[in-house]
């Protein structure tokens, strides 16, 4: 084969074989093509996209690209969960402990957090003593014994994956369907699962702006999922305004707690119930939707799941007592309160400017060299369609750094971020779709 044929090929919009993508994928990895000629083949699929079979068997080769787990041995279906991103997504924290207490396995690997916030490996680590690593026999072994473990990525996993997208990232080829779905679904087969549910998050602080955008994407990981013999349910979500209140790694852990305890937020409780009970259908522990909300419901409000997350802490080692007492989690020694210039009713939230102030506060990472703060952040206050009152909090700060001009500026970009409007202000539905192999199902 020759690369500038194959090319070519995806130029005119020809379909390209199994054994072509794959010498594409291996070649690259291996370093055998130049990034100008990926770039160009990359440019093609921007352009004229890929078939279905065409994208599984690219997401297959990048599977294949690095090391894939083997969870073979634990008993049951291992049934995955990926989120496209947001600000305040803590459903990991909440959905593994939970979907394990309903007896089906989770053996779960994550990654860190680029951007608005760490990834749910930063946010276990404000847990004092968590170990983020485990060798496979002992991450094996942890999921047969008690159901659940979450551990970091092996570094050598879907290396083609991570190789083609820092090249998307600067030939301006980040937006395509094709090539985003088999990077999702490429890093969810090399982890093992046998199902997979997809929380795809549109709206303003999601990766994916549109609607309609969301559900092509959702589409096509879901036509991956059965090309390749995974059944994959997404659900298409809310991210127009933050999920939940916290924003930060030690105050999603407070509040994935207090969701566990029964008292969280209601859209973060909603979601992390129907999430769930996804997860629960394709684990085979129900037979239906309905019978898997009504039971992951129960166990969310009867202790079960809280139990099943301080089991999850201790066998990692991490300091149970912090589930009993969440206020023993690191915390920042300055709290800024955030007030309301005027009267009014929350008419819109900017997630993705909250979240850019999160990150200057320290809460995430501009570049992959930069240290986490895992205690600043922020929790809201108030959330759309709320009434506000002059004076009254919008917002609280969680701050390391008390100068005045970084104060002032941190505070002035989060009242930016909320706008009031006066009368009423409905709230966008938190669940606009459900996508499956029976096609799509606005809710």
């Amino acid at each position: 084969m020759r690369t500038v044929e194959l090319i070519q090929k995806k130029r005119d919009a020809e379909q390209l074989t199994t054994a072509e993508i794959d010498y594409m994928i291996q070649g690259y990895t291996k370093g055998d093509i130049p990034d100008y000629q990926m770039s160009a083949w990359a440019m093609a699929i921007y352009f004229n996209g890929m078939t279905a079979k065409e994208t599984a068997d690219l997401t297959l080769a990048m599977a294949r690209s690095g090391d894939q787990a083997e969870l073979g041995s634990i008993p049951g279906v291992k049934v995955d969960k990926h989120s496209t991103g947001g600000v305040g997504d803590t459903t990991t924290l909440i959905l593994a402990p939970l979907v394990a207490a309903a007896g089906v396995p989770v053996a779960k690997m994550s990654g860190r957090g680029l951007g608005h916030t760490g990834g749910t490996i930063d946010k276990l680590e404000a847990i004092a003593g968590f170990k983020v690593e485990l060798g496979k026999e002992q991450f094996l072994q942890q999921v047969t014994d008690i159901g659940v473990a979450v551990i970091g990525q092996s570094g050598n996993m879907t290396p083609a994956d991570k190789k083609l997208y820092g090249l998307r990232d600067v030939t301006a080829t980040i937006e395509s369907i094709p090539l985003i779905a088999s990077s999702i679904m490429s890093k969810k087969i090399a982890s093992g699962a046998d199902a997979i549910v997809l929380d795809v998050k549109t709206g303003n602080g999601a990766f994916m702006k549109s609607l309609e955008d969301s559900i092509k994407l959702a589409q096509a990981m879901v036509e991956i999922g059965e090309e390749v013999g995974r059944e994959t349910v997404a659900v298409i979500t809310n991210m127009d305004e933050p999920l939940g209140e916290a924003i930060g790694n030690a105050l999603e852990v407070r509040e994935a707690i207090e969701t566990l305890q029964g008292r969280g937020p209601a859209d973060l409780t909603e979601l992390c119930i129907v999430l769930a009970a996804h997860m629960v259908v394709l684990g085979g522990k129900a037979a239906t939707y309905d019978e898997a909300k009504v039971k992951v419901t129960e166990l969310l409000h009867n202790g079960s799941a809280l139990a099943k997350l301080k089991q999850l802490v201790g066998a990692q080692g991490g300091n149970e007592a912090i589930i009993d007492s969440p206020e023993l989690l690191v915390s920042a020694p300055y709290q800024v309160p955030v007030m309301a210039a005027e009267d009014g009713t929350v008419s819109r939230i900017d997630a993705e400017a909250l979240g850019v102030t999160a990150m200057l506060l320290g809460a995430g990472r501009a570049t992959k060299e930069d240290q986490i703060d895992l205690a600043v952040g922020m929790v809201l206050r108030k959330k759309v369609g709320d009434s506000v009152r002059s004076g009254e909090m919008l917002a609280e700060l969680y701050m390391n750094n008390n100068e005045p001009m970084f104060t002032e500026d941190m505070t002035q970009r989060t009242r930016s971020a909320f706008t009031l409007v006066t009368g009423s202000a409905a709230r966008s539905p938190l669940i606009y779709a459900i996508v499956s192999r029976n096609g799509v199902e606005m809710i």
